[in-house]
């Protein structure tokens, strides 16, 4: 796996025409395996054989992944990401209560209100910037994190740096030293966020976490506690921001599709869909780890081993796409024989956030293009540069032309 990341798709080509499941060597020369087709990624998922307590990480309790490894984080928080059966259900059940469909419809308003304000600033954006502004800094990035803070009850002034710190951790080519730096100043950081919400508790998903913490902790651990805020915070708006920007890149560079959304012959919900599954805001996520020497279609899995859900290239598979499985087509979810894509996860684990995610991202497309619907990109699409690392996917700077300001 390349830490500096890139465009994942013409090498997922290349290894699904091989199998669905194949060895990969991560970072540190440490042997691992990636489930790369659909098929064979959704029976993965949802296996019971497959676990993701860092205790079966063979080499990390062998003690071979040095504390800056660049995927330590993954592997090692406390939270639901790393836990299974009953302690899942538990850390899950916490926060289940602010992702309903119910509590996510009542965000509708604040998500629009916001969204209206950003396009506000990217218009003054590109007025001071010779008509060209970064869409994913002054819009797809400000949207989801100022969203996920107002749930968790965090300050404004923090998101700047949460941001940075989270992009950090999520980076598979961030040097040891400065990752472990990174992760230490993240975990103070919200461990002080959690402090001043314990002295002055709020109607909001942090202070109810602490309240669940001091019912004798046996509802949840201060480790777990930083751990589920440091998964919201990172979940809540690292994904979102990739899928937008994604979207809007999809979008210009298929103007055939988004004249379709735009007159009506499709929706916006098809367009965040078809994104998902044609250029997932995730690409590997680590990791899960077979309990027991574990076969997927046909190749073997050892136990122990650390295994990437290849949700890039899961989304691309012929097999289970057809054969146009890599074009763009924001009608495909209409045909009778679609896939549902996995690029949300499936299981057990399936994201919690995504009927948060899916919200956010409709609404910022629809108000996007309804003001600006000749907004398109400043630089041709094969410039932009690519996302740090293999875990992300999506570009680092979206420069666009939102003409005509208004």
């Amino acid at each position: 796996m390349d830490p500096a990341g890139g465009c994942p798709h013409a090498a997922n080509a290349r290894l699904l025409a091989e199998g669905a499941v194949t060895p990969v060597v991560l970072p540190g020369e440490i042997e691992g395996m990636a489930v790369l087709g659909h098929d064979a990624l959704r029976e993965f998922l949802s296996d019971p054989d497959v676990a993701k307590g860092a205790q079966h990480f063979t080499a990390l309790t062998e003690g071979r992944i040095p504390d800056g490894w660049p995927l330590r984080t993954f592997a090692t928080v406390p939270g639901m990401t790393t836990a299974d059966g009953a302690d899942h259900r538990r850390l899950r059940a916490l926060v289940s209560s602010a992702f309903t469909a119910r509590r996510v419809e009542e965000l509708r308003p604040r998500v629009e209100a916001l969204t209206a304000a950003l396009l506000d600033g990217l218009a003054e954006a590109a007025r001071s910037g010779g008509g060209v502004a970064d869409l994913r800094r002054h819009y797809a990035l400000p949207l989801p994190l100022g969203v996920i803070c107002e749930l968790l009850g965090v300050d404004p002034a923090h998101q700047g740096r949460l941001h940075h710190l989270s992009s950090l951790v999520v980076a598979t080519d961030t040097e040891p030293a400065q990752a472990v730096a990174a992760n230490r100043e993240l975990v103070e950081l919200l461990a002080s966020i959690a402090g001043d919400k314990a002295r002055e508790p709020g109607d909001d998903l942090t202070s109810a976490l602490i309240a669940a913490r001091d019912e004798g902790g046996h509802r949840l651990s201060q480790p777990e506690l930083i751990g589920t805020l440091l998964l919201m915070i990172i979940a809540g708006h690292e994904t979102t921001l990739n899928l937008v920007t994604n979207a809007v890149r999809a979008l210009c560079g298929h103007r055939e599709q988004l004249a379709l959304v735009l007159e009506g012959r499709a929706s916006w919900a098809d367009v965040v869909e078809e994104t998902l599954r044609w250029d997932s805001p995730v690409s590997y996520f680590p990791f899960r780890y077979p309990t027991r020497d574990l076969t997927v279609d046909g190749t073997l899995i050892p136990k122990g081993t650390p295994v990437l859900a290849g949700y890039s290239a899961a989304g691309r598979d012929e097999k289970a796409h057809g054969p146009d499985a890599d074009r763009f087509d924001i009608t495909r979810g209409s045909r009778a024989t679609a896939t549902k894509h996995l690029s949300l996860g499936h299981g057990p684990h399936y994201c919690l956030g995504a009927p948060l995610a899916r919200m956010e991202a409709a609404i910022a497309l629809e108000a996007l293009f309804t003001r600006f619907p000749d907004l398109d990109l400043a630089i041709p699409e094969p410039e932009l540069t690519r996302h740090s690392g293999f875990v992300g996917n999506s570009v680092r700077t979206l420069p666009v032309r939102p003409h005509p300001i208004s």
